[in-house]
């Protein structure tokens, strides 16, 4: 009898998990969606928006590493002075993997369209679940 409570218990949980891990991805996209369309509006303070207001958050690049949102706030209007620097963005979502209940792990690649020539690389992002909220805390692109 009790193995049968158990096997109960545990099927009812399957679909509450699956459920959970969808809805958690769903989320992880809909940012990813959202850096998207505040990028090609040329909108860096609401692109950034979408990782943790915290001196914690690290980016890594081309040029080293970079801590706290601010500076890499900064870091993005030095690089990406205008629109035309700035380009159309598009992401290529390779891997969007569950670590924890409060942490995922993106893999991708990212395309700029740009007039003054094409740029893309590769990225690694680590979301963290802050007050409720899905931001990036760790950064690393190429």
């Amino acid at each position: 009898m009790k193995k049968i409570l158990m096997a109960c218990l545990l099927s009812g949980l399957v679909p509450l998990l699956s459920y959970s891990q969808s809805t958690a991805e769903t989320a992880i996209r809909t940012v990813m969606n959202e850096q998207v369309k505040y990028w090609n509006e040329g909108n860096l303070e609401a692109f950034m928006q979408t990782y943790w207001k915290s001196d914690s958050v690290m980016f890594i690049g081309s040029h080293g590493i970079t801590y706290g949102w601010q500076n890499t706030l900064n870091s993005y209007k030095k690089g990406y002075p205008d629109t035309a620097a700035m380009g159309k963005l598009n992401f290529n979502l390779l891997e969007v993997k569950r670590l924890s209940p409060v942490y995922f792990f993106v893999t991708g690649k990212w395309h700029l369209s740009r007039s003054i020539g094409d740029a893309e690389g590769y990225f690694t992002l680590l979301f963290q679940k802050v007050k409720n909220k899905w931001v990036i805390v760790k950064d690393h692109s190429s």
